[in-house]
């Protein structure tokens, strides 16, 4: 085998690799835009998540990660090191564009959710991983969801998570001086094999949540959806990876029974 041919098998096992090791942490929770249009997005990879960021907006539309129970359990301490994000390329919203303005800076992938590991941990508070949040939503109904979540994972052996802003409308209020948009509404969508009589799974289960940036009355399963009305509200497909009748089925229902625990 010539040098040449050497090279394009290794760079060949190289990718596989590499697509094998997302795949197994949370490349399956990548959407994608349903029409592009133009829009800028950049995919931005960080030890525990991965996101796109909207540079018009100034934040991700979304954040994916998966929260397996091997992960719920805790090694790192909060570390509230909040920075822009030097992988950016057109530049992060700052600490800076929140100060007096109001909002929380809400965590699309919790701190909580990132404490497995001290890098993660540390990544988790990349400004690029918030977004202005009411302080009854982040501090309330949005934080009860994402507790609720670790329950679920503790239960369900492995979660794929995505999560950001419902970005449905062209301008928005603004913070900073990146003028970062204030979104009116959150979602979260999850996706769980579920494992009855082996190592493999035998199904799925999905469901979707929307909750205004504001303070919630009720519980988070007041806030469930399907996640084709996801779908609908933010331009996004989600878990395209599935086989297209699974998925279908899938996102059509909004069945709490699964996730209730």
């Amino acid at each position: 085998m010539n040098l040449k041919k050497i090279l394009i098998l290794s760079c060949l096992i190289s990718a596989l690799a590499v697509t094998i090791s997302f795949s197994d942490e949370f490349s399956i929770g990548y959407p994608r835009p349903q029409e592009e249009q133009g829009e800028s997005r950049e995919i931005v990879e960080h030890t525990g998540y991965a996101l796109c960021y909207r540079e018009e907006y100034e934040q991700a539309e979304w954040v994916s990660y998966d929260l397996t129970r091997a992960k719920l359990v805790k090694t790192a301490a909060r570390q509230n090191n909040f920075r822009a994000d030097p992988s950016v390329s057109t530049g992060s919203a700052t600490p800076a564009d929140y100060k007096k303005s109001g909002y929380d800076r809400g965590h699309m992938a919790p701190a909580s959710d990132m404490a497995y590991s001290e890098q993660a941990m540390s990544e988790s508070f990349f400004m690029s991983n918030m977004s202005p949040q009411e302080a009854k939503l982040n501090r309330g109904a949005w934080k009860d969801l994402e507790s609720e979540i670790r329950v679920m994972a503790e239960q369900l052996g492995k979660i794929y998570i995505v999560t950001g802003p419902v970005l449905e409308k062209k301008e928005y209020k603004t913070i900073g001086e990146n003028k970062v948009a204030v979104p009116e509404f959150y979602y979260k969508v999850l996706l769980a094999p579920v494992i009855k009589n082996s190592d493999d799974y035998d199904d799925w289960i999905m469901i979707g949540f929307i909750l205004p940036n504001q303070e919630c009355d009720g519980t988070i399963w007041d806030y469930t959806v399907s996640v084709d009305e996801v779908e609908k509200r933010t331009g996004l497909d989600f878990f395209w990876e599935l086989d297209d009748e699974i998925e279908d089925s899938l996102e059509a229902g909004c069945d709490i029974s699964n996730w209730k625990f």
